[in-house]
């Protein structure tokens, strides 16, 4: 007869154990309401475009680095090879204006990336209010 009654108690509190950890998790799926759901998926979606966006970006300056090089290259050939004066001052035109554009754009890319920091900080807290709520 006691064992009978332990084996009961045990599994009513079994019971009630799962029960519990069942309802704060259905709790917590439900806490979201849509429109703010709307808001958090379109703040991702723009955050993910401007990750792509920067990547890009990060892969293009990498070409224009090694343009720039191979034109500094080009240059001291044909300073060794005894081009014109002409020639050379024209080279040298344009790897200043690659460098002055090169530095530009790793300006650009440090502003994206500190904008895209802030935007991943707002859509973070957004989401933990939004689950508070």
């Amino acid at each position: 007869m006691r064992k009978t009654l332990l084996r009961s108690a045990l599994m009513l509190a079994a019971l009630f154990m799962i029960s519990s950890i069942g309802a704060t998790a259905q709790s917590n799926q439900r806490g979201i309401d849509p429109g703010e759901r709307r808001e958090l998926l379109a703040d991702r979606r723009e955050i993910r475009a401007d990750t792509r966006e920067i990547r890009s970006d990060r892969r293009e300056i990498r070409g224009d680095v090694k343009e720039r090089r191979s034109d500094v290259r080009e240059y001291r050939e044909d300073k060794r090879e005894g081009a014109s004066q002409q020639e050379l001052r024209a080279d040298r035109r344009e790897i200043r204006a690659d460098t002055h554009e090169i530095r530009a754009d790793r300006r650009d890319l440090h502003f994206d990336r500190r904008d895209r920091r802030g935007d991943l900080r707002d859509y973070r807290r957004d989401r933990r209010r939004a689950r508070r709520d």
